[in-house]
This record gives C-alpha cells, sequence and structure tokens, in this order.
C-alpha cells in the first residue's frame, strides 16, 4: 500500500519528514502562544466578573441603561427649565442708566435726571424727572426695541437709553 514511499529518493523522504516536522513546531509554538493568551483572557475575565455571573451582569447592565436614561430625561427637564430662565431674563429689567441734567440755566444745579430701565430686547421705560422753580414733574415714556414709540424723546432720553444699552457707566 504504501510501496510508492520505498521507491522515492531519501532527499525526497528526509526533506518531506523535515517539512512536516517543522510544520509540527510552527503547529506546537502557535498552541503554546494561544495558551498564554488564553490564561491572560481567563485572569481579565477572573477580576471582571469577580465572583458575579451573567444574569446579574445582565442586570447591572439594564440598571444602568435606566439610570442613563433617567439622566437624559433629568437633562433635557434641566435644558427647558433653563430656556425659560433665559426667556425671562430677556423679559426682565437688566439695563439700566441714569444721567442727571440741568434743563433749565436759571435752576442751579443737576436736579432734573433721566433713568432709563430696559429688558434683554432693549425694551422698557424712560422716566425723566424734570424740576423748576415752581415743582417738580415727571414724565414716563415707553422705549421698544432702544427707540421711542408715539412719545417723543428729548436728547437726555435719548443718551441715557444709549448709556443703558451699551452698559456704560452712568453719568450721575
Amino acid at each position: 500500500m504504501f510501496g510508492f514511499i520505498q521507491n522515492l529518493p531519501p532527499l525526497v523522504i528526509y526533506g518531506s519528514l523535515a517539512t512536516l516536522l517543522l510544520g509540527e513546531v510552527i503547529l506546537f509554538v502557535i498552541v503554546i502562544i494561544q495558551m498564554v493568551h488564553n490564561k491572560r483572557l481567563k485572569k481579565k475575565l477572573h477580576i471582571f466578573f469577580s465572583g458575579k455571573e451573567g444574569k446579574d451582569l445582565e442586570k447591572i447592565l439594564l440598571d444602568q441603561l435606566e439610570e442613563t436614561r433617567e439622566l437624559d430625561r433629568e437633562i433635557q427637564e434641566l435644558f427647558e427649565i433653563s430656556n425659560r430662565l433665559r426667556e425671562l431674563g430677556m423679559k426682565s429689567i437688566h439695563k439700566t442708566a441714569v444721567m442727571r441734567f440741568n434743563p433749565f440755566k436759571e435752576v442751579g444745579g443737576n436736579q432734573s435726571f433721566c433713568v432709563a430701565l430696559l429688558d434683554g430686547k432693549n425694551s422698557g421705560v424712560v422716566i425723566t424727572s424734570l424740576h423748576t422753580r415752581e415743582g417738580t414733574r415727571v414724565y414716563s415714556k415707553p422705549v421698544v426695541a432702544g427707540l421711542e414709540t408715539n412719545f417723543p424723546l428729548t436728547e437726555e432720553e435719548k443718551t441715557t437709553i444709549a448709556q443703558a444699552i451699551q452698559g456704560k457707566p452712568s453719568t450721575v
């Protein structure tokens, strides 16, 4: 049955045996390397599981997923609250300026003044007090987007509004 092997030259037989032996050595080295990798992996898995079973890890992952969803809902709620606060901030008064002046030369001192109270959209009111010998008069005029509406603004009022919009310090 294996009679053809006897007819082969010894060089071919020894070459084939050497090739087979080399192949077995390579396979043996690969097996050793795989055993080392397997041992390292077992150590890592032992540390990872540390007494837990697969069902425990599945429960932990599901709990983490639910916590992540809850945190996402809370973040969305905080984002909505932040937007509402921003809208309220734009409606509240946070741009102000005060300017004192003397509109009448016969009255001494800068007893008259303008106060601009504006929101985030530069809308609000400008209040002006004019002091004379006969008394003091107070006027209020609406301001929309930094401009006058139905009531014309004086130069002092325009200056005060501009100072409030620019955030410049008041001239008192």
